[in-house]
Order: C-alpha cells, then sequence, then structure tokens
C-alpha cells in the first residue's frame, strides 16, 4: 500500500479510536495532520485568549520543516500506538 493510502486509512482509523486520545496525543495528530497536507505553518500565532488556536498553532508549528512524507509516517504511526494502547 502506497504511503498517501495509509496515511488516508490512517485518517479515518483515528475517528474509530476504542478511547479518546489524550489532548497532547490530539494535538500532535493535529499537527501531524497539517503538515502533511498543507506544508509548513503559515500566518501569525493567534493571541488573546483563544487558548486553543494557540495550542493548535503551536502543534502545526512544532513540526514546522518536516515533509510532507515524513510528517504521514509521523501520523500513521501515532495512530497505531493509540489503537495498541485502547
Amino acid at each position: 500500500m502506497e504511503l498517501s493510502e495509509q496515511f488516508n486509512a490512517a485518517s479515518e482509523r483515528v475517528n474509530h479510536l476504542p478511547s479518546r486520545p489524550s489532548n497532547d496525543d490530539l494535538l500532535a495528530l493535529y499537527g501531524l495532520y497539517k503538515q502533511a497536507t498543507e506544508g509548513d505553518v503559515t500566518g501569525e500565532r493567534p493571541g488573546g485568549f483563544d487558548f486553543k488556536a494557540i495550542a493548535k498553532y503551536d502543534a502545526w508549528k512544532e513540526v514546522q520543516g518536516l515533509s510532507s512524507e515524513e510528517a504521514m509516517q509521523r501520523y500513521i504511526a501515532l495512530v497505531d500506538r493509540l489503537e495498541q494502547e485502547a
């Protein structure tokens, strides 16, 4: 199976995990997904009291510079780990 197919399958499987991932894992999934599909983060970091938007921006920023392929591989590995832990 091609990497993009594995990534798409993992992005479907993540919606059917037996238990809800921790906030840290959810943010890691978000950042890796965005990096894999859109590349490096753009725009300014949100300000004010929008803590959710700030956390998501920071999670994406943490993986800045990863290639799309590396982000996909890490995303797949994280989904696999979360499935095993459940």
